[in-house]
């Protein structure tokens, strides 16, 4: 059974170690980071924990809007 992690705790301290080394790391500097840091934790081997995606919860809440619309008219 492998262990999973919340990317964002990994991600910190990978960039605060690179951060001690004196570099300066950027991560998602395009849009929204956490699919770059679901790449990197994936890169060092960890698989990523969905549970803190900020996505997912924001679909969800889109998602019972919708039906909650759909099945009684409210918005």
């Amino acid at each position: 059974m492998s262990e999973t992690y919340n990317p964002w705790t990994i991600v910190h301290a990978v960039f605060e170690h690179l951060a001690a080394a004196g570099l300066h790391p950027v991560l998602g500097s395009t849009g929204n980071p956490s699919e770059p840091a679901a790449e990197l934790l994936r890169a060092l081997g960890i698989d990523p924990d969905i549970q803190g995606d900020e996505r997912i919860a924001v679909a969800k809440q889109e998602r019972l809007a919708e039906l909650r619309q759909a099945m009684f008219g409210q918005p």
